[in-house]
């Protein structure tokens, strides 16, 4: 099959230390723009992969920020621009070479106050997928109503439904999430998680694997458990796969597991099988991780076979 990506979540302005070190002695901070969902969205952009982007942003300069980076990636974007909350704002510490830690402002922000009424009507009705994840339920109860209103609508479709539990435990405690996306992973195709995050829905498992099939139980026929630098594991339709990592120089692993989730999801799209589906996602988040920034790093189609190359320099 193939057709149109339809994800919908909150994207907010970024700032971030370019150079390790404590931020409170940072002299400037570099400004861009992340999110979850949209991360996905850039990363099936550069993949081919016709994408939308639905949200909420506030009518300032960052939310025109947000709209601008990724109409320019070639993200159609269907968002509304809410005068009434600001658009929202993570901050980003490089405390040292390789480990971040990430400040969010999005209380009462315009992403929080994502309604189903902004999914458009129709945008689901020449999709293939509808992508989601854990971080929109736990922003607002209005917020949590438009991922399921947008399930059921694509669903209605006959569109496919991908989920990534991405848990954030400063949004609510593992306690709360995991029966609420327990619950939303019976209803889809595809879900995504890291072992922890699967442990959380299904409880814990010797084995990656016995996470994916435990999964795969709730409902999806395709359950992939993300291990980070292990690479990954899959059970698809009953089988089992297992994929290494693609070995390379870290500088940031924001945004690396929703590169991972984009080339899955493309390739899926694409008709591929899952052996393809799974090189292709370790490949871009391997990308991912190479750049600061949640999305700059992730590669367009034409540059995956980079990680193969023997000479460091194309001519």
């Amino acid at each position: 099959m193939s057709g149109r990506v339809l994800t919908l979540g909150e994207t907010m302005a970024l700032a971030r230390s370019e150079a390790p070190g404590p931020l409170a002695h940072a002299r400037s901070l570099a400004l861009g723009t992340g999110g979850a969902e949209s991360n996905v969205a850039v990363a099936l952009a550069r993949l081919g992969t016709p994408v939308t982007w639905v949200g909420r942003v506030g009518a300032d300069s960052l939310g025109e920020l947000v709209l601008r980076e990724l109409r320019a990636e070639g993200v159609d974007v269907a968002a509304v621009v809410d005068p009434g909350a600001p658009t929202g704002l993570m901050v980003k510490e490089r405390r040292t070479g390789e480990r971040s830690r990430v400040w969010y402002y999005r209380a009462g922000s315009a992403g929080s106050r994502l309604h189903r009424d902004d999914v458009p009507r129709g945008a689901l009705a020449g999709a293939a997928l509808l992508h989601v994840t854990g971080i929109t339920p736990a922003l607002s109860a209005s917020a949590a109503d438009a991922v399921e209103h947008a399930v059921d609508a694509a669903r209605a479709a006959g569109a496919l439904v991908s989920l990534d539990v991405n848990h954030r435990s400063a949004l609510w405690p593992a306690h709360e999430a995991g029966p609420v996306l327990a619950r939303l992973a019976r209803r889809v195709d595809v879900v995504f998680a890291g072992d922890d995050e699967a442990a959380m829905l299904v409880g814990p498992r010797e084995d990656p694997l016995e996470l994916a099939h435990a999964l795969a139980a709730l409902g999806p026929a395709q359950a992939v458990v993300k291990l980070g630098a292990l690479g990954a594991v899959a059970v698809v339709d009953g089988a089992e796969h297992r994929r290494a990592a693609v070995p390379v120089t870290v500088v940031d692993t924001v945004g690396a597991g929703d590169g991972f989730v984009a080339g899955y999801l493309a390739e899926l799209l694409r008709g591929c099988d899952v052996e393809q589906r799974l090189r292709t996602a370790v490949r871009v988040g391997a990308f991912a991780c190479q750049v600061p920034g949640d999305w700059e790093g992730m590669p367009r189609r034409a540059e995956l076979a980079l990680l193969d190359a023997k000479d460091p320099v194309s001519r």
